[in-house]
This record gives structure tokens, sequence and C-alpha cells, in this order.
């Protein structure tokens, strides 16, 4: 269970580090540098590992637009978000977060990384 105040589950913390991942991968291949690490302020989150996923500016707004999004989800058992009958982000950012899971998700299978093949069906 996730809440404002409770820990974050392992699923959940899986989740928004595959979104860095992601992020990362995708800002690599279409934005020009300077990249940099995200950084946050809330507790939970440092255990993540974000200095692996260096970004441009523009894409760290969106990540932390995004980790917010996720880390108030109203529901109880988070869906996959393109299963999930409540949509948390805005309309450009649901567009933005389609084209980077899609670009990130291919590149990286194509890559070895055979075991996002789960995530990426399902």
């Amino acid at each position: 269970m996730t809440s404002q105040t409770g820990n974050l589950t392992k699923r959940e913390l899986k989740d928004l580090r595959i979104l860095a991942l992601f992020t990362a991968v995708y800002c690599g291949a279409h934005h020009p540098g300077p990249y940099a690490p995200l950084t946050v302020s809330d507790r939970e989150l440092r255990h993540l590992p974000l200095h692996k996923y260096p970004v441009c500016s523009n894409c760290t707004q969106f990540l932390a637009y995004a980790f917010e999004r996720r880390l108030h989800c109203p529901l109880e058992e988070k869906p996959a978000c393109k299963h999930c009958p409540v949509h948390c982000y805005k309309p450009g950012h649901r567009e933005r977060v389609r084209e980077i899971m899609r670009f990130s998700g291919r590149h990286l299978i194509r890559r070895g990384r055979f075991d996002l093949l789960w995530h990426y069906w399902f």
C-alpha cells in the first residue's frame, strides 16, 4: 500500500526506477546535454539510485511531475498506467510518457534487457 505518509513498496520503487531509466535512455537519444542526475527531496525516494540516470533539465521537470503523480496515486493496488482507469497525467504528459516508454522499451529490449519484456506487455 502506498500513501503520502507511508513507505513505498518494492513494486512502487521498481516502477519509479524503471520510469527514471526509460526517461534517461530517451533523453540521451533525443536531447542534447548537459545531463545531470535527478535530485529529490522526498525521503522515500532517497533509496532509488537516481544518480545512474542523468537527464536534461526538461526531462528533470518531467520526471519530477511523473514521480509526484505516481506517489499520489489514489488507487490502493496500482495497475500499470496503460491499464489504469484513472489518468493521473495531464494530456500532454500522457503522450510524452507513452512516447518515452515506447522508444526506451524497444531500445533496451534490442540491447538485451529481456527482463523488461514482462513490463512491456503487461
